[in-house]
């Protein structure tokens, strides 16, 4: 199955209905997919795979494109210190590759977390599981679908 097959299908099983576009340039950074979907780079999603460092659990930030996350901000909200992982171990335990990081249909369910700067938006950009694939819907279809906590990030 191909992993933008995997978004779609686990959108679907969370009720949610999107239309994946594959666009002709890459969508990989987030100024990238704004200029590809006409947007805004707040309205980009950024896919954040983090580990948590003591425990080891991997965790998924969804920050808005023009949005950093502090890692000290979000040690209070998680409880411990995040660390960042490697392209080969994102891959592995999402099945993405970097730049098309998709926010549903990791090979592995992530807890999730979702930037409260997005809610302030009627649609959002995310990517589709391929680095030029990506999706446009409401965030807080989005936050629901993925059973994100809505937290300030920075």
């Amino acid at each position: 199955m191909r992993s933008t097959d995997r978004v779609r299908a686990a959108a679907e099983a969370a009720g949610l209905t999107l239309q994946v576009r594959e666009m002709p340039q890459s969508t990989r950074t987030a100024e990238d997919a704004a200029a590809a979907c006409s947007t805004s780079v707040a309205q980009i999603v950024k896919s954040l795979i983090f580990r948590k460092a003591e425990s080891g659990n991997p965790v998924l930030i969804l920050v808005s494109g023009v949005n950093r996350v502090d890692q000290e901000a979000m040690k209070a909200v998680i409880g411990e210190k995040l660390a960042r992982m490697d392209a080969n171990d994102v891959r592995a335990l999402t099945g993405f590759a970097i730049g098309g990081v998709a926010p549903l249909g990791s090979l592995t369910p992530l807890a999730t977390f979702m930037d409260n700067d997005l809610m302030a938006f009627d649609t959002v950009w995310a990517a589709a599981g391929a680095p030029n694939a990506v999706f446009e819907v409401s965030p807080k279809l989005l936050a629901e679908a993925t059973g994100a906590q809505i937290v300030s990030v920075g």
